[in-house]
């Protein structure tokens, strides 16, 4: 695990699992259902409250959130928790400014109270807000609710079986030759109601699952070691994503098994242990320019970081500059017809995606969610955006891409699924590698950095394969890719198509001060991009 990594999950992401005003619960108490109708009572109260106090407008977020987690090492079960926070948030508008309040206390009276609180804090606002709130326009959708689509509850599983699972593939990743391994699972559900003073009332019911692990192998005589981590994806879905489906694998070049919609978690720690050891004799690469051939399991942190992160429309004006800075990407080049990649490029946004890690029925501002274009045809076409910022694009309608990490934190504008579309014409990986005559096929996400302005970035790898002649000739070490975004993109030279289409993910994207944590899945075929520079990273300076 490289060092980004192991703060991510360590620090991010245990942080994203520790919920404010949260407790400790027995796993059988994940099950409770929710109250739909006690919830109805406490919107009520909210949205009463807010219009007598003069609120043009008012949304309230009534959320349950639930995470589990079962942590292991070797043989041994480091850690096994079940967290629950609940509470309410309330967003009003009074004399055209925003104004924010929550508690996690679950009666009509503290709710009121937190209204009171909003619409106050709201009106301090006016009096140094320079222009109004301007809201694209929302049609309320009444009572109406939204599940992901789940054919086996996750949070219903015994204990029992997932600690057998990550044992088990520790064990088996041992006996394949590791000399250590770690192995998490993590779990979410998030119960969202979200009402509004347009008329909407929404219940939603929201999962996730990650099974991220590490497979050490050291070479005692040198003390040389190196890791391979898993090659799976998080993704909004059930337990149903374990159950090792054949039908959910891919076969690849060069031995590797990629996951679609099914993971076996066991196959891949053999297969991550025989990784590892082959790294130790792998020689170092040679620096220099190639032909690179990404799979899904790499590209998609490029695009998360290169693309989804620079077209966030409050990067792109300055608004949020937290985790990486703002954007390359401003207004007048979009105006101007921008020209990001080559005429194959075409990035997408979706919140609908069925298995995608930001897949919901509506945002966090009531908004029914949906696809758009980002790139089309290799040419910047559009952002991502809220209901107060799309007016600013000269749009009359909210992308829906509003999310909020809990019921005590605002919802603001956070990245929607962006992916690579597909090839249009009928290309294995196979065939891409057989045209490629000096060439490096990189799996697995790496360790990277990222300037300022998403201009500028290095990104590695989990697993490298030289590529002559059209053959893959065996792994090499120490390598990474470094880009200037639009160069990059417009050395796309071909990409496979929707047969080997495949989601990559983040489970906990930081953004915000203070920050929250988001899920965000990244979606595309094997791609190839022509003379990219590659980097030693073993190279000493002296």
């Amino acid at each position: 695990m490289q060092r980004r990594e192991f703060l991510t999950l360590s620090g991010m992401g245990l942080a994203g699992l520790m919920l404010p005003h949260s407790r400790l619960i027995a796993a059988e108490q994940l099950l409770e259902p929710g109250d739909v109708a006690r919830k109805k009572v406490l919107a009520d109260a909210a949205l009463a409250t807010a219009k007598r106090l003069g609120a043009s407008y008012c949304d309230v977020r009534i959320g349950r959130y639930l995470n589990q987690s079962v942590i292991t090492r070797e043989a041994q079960v480091q850690n096994v928790t079940n967290r629950e926070s609940w509470g309410i948030g309330i967003r009003v508008i009074v004399n055209g400014a925003w104004g924010f309040a929550a508690t996690h206390q679950q009666t009509p009276a503290a709710v009121k109270a937190a209204v009171e609180q909003a619409a106050a804090i709201a009106r301090a606002n006016a009096s140094i807000q320079t222009r109004p709130v301007q809201l694209a326009p929302v049609q309320g959708v009444g009572e109406v609710s939204w599940k992901t689509p789940i054919r086996k509850n996750a949070m219903a599983v015994p204990i029992q079986d997932k600690v057998d699972l990550l044992l088990s593939l520790n064990a088996a990743a041992l006996n394949a030759g590791a000399n250590f391994i770690n192995s998490t699972l993590f779990l979410v559900n998030e119960q969202k109601y979200f009402a509004s003073s347009d008329g909407s009332f929404i219940d939603q019911d929201v999962h996730r699952i990650w099974l991220p692990f590490t497979a050490t192998a050291i070479d005692k005589s040198s003390g040389k070691f190196r890791t391979r981590a898993g090659l799976s994806s998080p993704m909004g879905m059930g337990y149903e994503f374990l159950d090792g489906d054949a039908s959910g694998k891919i076969a690849l070049p060069g031995g590797i098994t990629a996951y679609r919609d099914s993971y076996d978690p066991v196959e891949d720690a053999i297969a991550a242990a025989r990784h590892a050891r082959e790294k130790l004799k792998a020689p170092s690469v040679k620096p220099g320019k190639y032909d690179l051939v990404l799979d899904p399991s790499n590209l998609f942190l490029t695009i998360h970081e290169n693309v989804g992160h620079p077209l966030e429309l409050d990067r792109v004006l300055g608004y949020e500059a937290n985790y990486a800075g703002t954007s390359f990407a401003t207004l007048d080049k979009r105006d101007a017809g921008y020209r990001w990649g080559s005429e194959r490029v075409n990035f997408f946004a979706d919140k609908t995606a069925p298995g995608s890690l930001g897949a919901v029925g509506y945002d966090d501002e009531g908004v029914k969610t949906k696809r758009w274009d980002l790139v089309k045809d290799g040419i910047l076409v559009n952002y991502q955006a809220t209901r107060d910022e799309v007016h600013i694009l000269g749009e009359t309608e909210s992308h829906g891409c509003s999310y909020a990490d809990s019921w005590s934190s605002v919802q603001f504008q956070r990245m929607a699924n962006v992916s690579l579309a597909p090839g249009k014409t009928p290309l294995s990986v196979a065939d891409m590698i057989k045209d490629v005559e000096n060439g490096i096929y990189i799996h697995g996400r790496g360790s990277y950095s990222i300037d300022q302005q998403r201009f500028n970035a290095q990104f590695g790898g989990q697993l490298y394969y030289q590529i002559k002649n059209g053959q893959i000739t065996g792994m090499v070490e120490d390598a990474a890719y470094q880009i200037r975004t639009p160069e990059f993109w417009n050395a796309c030279s071909a990409i496979c198509d929707e047969r080997d289409f495949r989601f990559g993910g983040s489970f906990f994207d930081g953004k915000g001060q203070p920050g929250q944590v988001s899920a965000v899945s990244h979606g595309s075929s094997t791609t190839r991009f022509d003379g990219i520079n590659i980097i030693n990273t073993a190279r000493s300076l002296g």
